[in-house]
């Protein structure tokens, strides 16, 4: 059954190398950032960068969090990123299975 998903976020960035994405995203969930991050390699990207045209290969991560901790999320990526303006796009869920939500709030307690 579908609830309400009012504290859950997706965060999404974007890495340079699937060994980056890897390491982000242990270190995310190891420190209770992030409940789960999902790493997709393959993503090309094209973009404008310092006036030109760019495309790269990048992988793209999925990060299942919280509202209350997208700041402290924030200042780690920005910390832990390679790229000197990472990608960091917040998406508010609007109902996901109650199960897997209730699985999330879970995540962040400690054992």
């Amino acid at each position: 059954m579908l609830q309400a998903g009012s504290q859950a976020r997706v965060v999404m960035t974007t890495t340079s190398s699937w060994e980056e994405a890897q390491q982000l995203a242990r270190t995310l969930v190891d420190e209770r950032l992030a409940a789960c991050a999902t790493c997709l390699p393959g993503a090309l990207s094209t973009y404008r960068w310092q006036g030109e045209v760019e495309s790269a290969q990048e992988t793209l991560i999925l990060i299942k969090t919280l509202a209350e901790l997208l700041p402290s999320l924030e200042s780690r990526i920005q910390s832990l990123h390679g790229y000197q303006t990472p990608e960091l796009l917040v998406l508010q869920i609007e109902a996901g299975s109650s199960g897997y939500l209730e699985w999330m709030i879970e995540a962040f307690k400690h054992t």
